[in-house]
């Protein structure tokens, strides 16, 4: 029963929507797999230019 609740809870995680601009994009995955953070391409690049 929790592995089930467990594997939902990660599904839920994994909705390709920006933390930071709530858009929906498929690099938001990849981006969560890679850094940790949710966040799409263009929000990435914008927090590694100006890191504020």
């Amino acid at each position: 029963m929790e592995e089930k609740q467990l594997k939902d809870q990660d599904l839920k995680d994994l909705n390709d929507i920006c933390e930071e601009c709530k858009k929906e994009d498929e690099t938001v995955s990849q981006n969560l797999i890679l850094t940790g953070y949710k966040l799409c391409k263009s929000c990435r690049i914008s927090k590694t230019i100006f890191p504020i």
